[in-house]
């Protein structure tokens, strides 16, 4: 098998799906590479770096799309990508199919296999292949680091010779892996932490990083389908803005986390939340990309609103491009050779993760949620 590793072309995006370490365990499985000139470099690694382990390095893109049996891309293809794409080719990359509907079209005309390394199943046995895990872990803990630089005190509490200085309190909403990973980050630069989930049973997990859970008193439960939230309930929702308003109010850092799959994220801190916050509070929202937790977000910009500054970066694994490259490089390994054998790849529709991550192939939408959600949304 041949595969061929693009260089991203999103404005901002460092990462590259292959580093060169994954080379040599790639080759002892009969995979050879082609890497796309320079497509490491935001990364840190260079050209040489993938020769010298067996690379061959391609400086046309048009090429790579030629000689390779199997493209890998970590950002989802553009359009003029995908329609490079034939029948008999395979991509394997985020795609966010059940947003991308427009992508997820143009995929489907190129009549080609597509994975979405987004949608694979979050099951003990992929966990190891799973990179929203992988980039969540650095988001939560870059976020974090990202507020006490713009922040205009110190996290930890300090006994100085000038006086007592209390410690910042952060407020974390929602305890997935972004979440957890802000708590302990925040927990170990010293500050108070607390955190908030519509799960109760992540409960343990936020204390056993050292933060405070707060707990809508409700008997409904926001566990969904493969460990990601629900939508809740209105009245759900009127208690948990009323409990947020009374801790936002003094929280120095908020860091809201909560996406739902499939949907714009749920708007958890309202304009009126943020003018009860103090001058200088720090929000960084990490569910910008979907179009924010905070009302006031805007994605991409760092904007300040009734004396609060709003972080609103959607890419943030990027800024922390070599580690985030490893841990994505590391994914695509295991899910390649969990699909693949010596004669390609094994298309076991009885296998839940080959099932669950295709989401494209021969001219058709596989991936159920998003065939459901183009088809409600009058798309093909």
């Amino acid at each position: 098998m041949k595969i061929a590793v693009l260089k991203e072309t999103v404005p901002g995006e460092k990462r590259v799906a292959i580093i060169p370490d994954s080379l040599k365990r790639l080759k002892k499985q009969g995979i050879d590479v082609i890497i796309e000139s320079d497509a490491g470099m935001g990364a840190g690694f260079t050209n040489s770096d993938y020769e010298e382990l067996g690379a061959t390095i391609e400086s046309s893109a048009d090429k790579l799309f030629a000689e390779a049996d199997t493209i890998i891309k970590v950002q989802p293809p553009t359009l003029e990508e995908a329609a490079k794409l034939t029948e008999g080719k395979t991509l394997i990359s985020i795609i966010q199919p059940m947003t991308r509907h427009d992508l997820v079209n143009k995929l489907v005309k190129s009549k080609a296999t597509v994975f979405g390394m987004d949608v694979i199943p979050r099951t003990t046995l992929a966990q190891s292949m799973d990179v929203l895990s992988s980039m969540s872990t650095i988001t939560g803990y870059k976020s974090v680091i990202m507020a006490a630089n713009a922040m205009n005190k110190f996290f930890p509490m300090l006994m100085t010779a000038a006086g007592t200085i209390r410690p910042s309190r952060v407020l974390v909403l929602g305890a997935g892996v972004a979440g957890l990973m802000a708590c302990a980050t925040a927990k170990r630069l010293g500050a108070v932490v607390e955190a908030t989930d519509v799960r109760p049973e992540v409960k343990e997990q936020v204390k056993s990083v050292g933060a405070k859970f707060l707990e809508v008193k409700s008997e409904e439960s926001g566990a969904g389908e493969g460990g990601y939230a629900k939508e809740m309930s209105d009245e759900y929702k009127k208690k948990q803005a009323e409990m947020l308003a009374k801790h936002i109010a003094k929280a120095d850092v908020v860091i809201p986390t909560a996406l739902i799959p499939g949907r714009k994220a749920p708007i958890l801190i309202t304009e009126e939340h943020v003018k009860s916050m103090k001058p200088g509070t720090v929000i960084v929202d990490l569910a910008a990309e979907m179009g924010g937790n905070c009302e006031l977000t805007e994605k991409d910009k760092d904007v300040i609103k009734h004396d609060v500054l709003i972080m609103g970066n959607s890419n943030i694994a990027s800024t922390m491009a070599q580690d985030a490259s490893l841990m994505f490089s590391k994914n695509v390994e295991k899910f390649l050779f969990h699909l693949t054998d010596e004669n390609g790849f094994k298309m076991d529709m009885d296998d839940e993760i080959t099932a669950g991550s295709l989401v494209v192939k021969g001219g058709e939408i596989i991936h159920a949620l998003t065939k459901k959600l183009i088809s409600d949304a009058g798309g093909n």
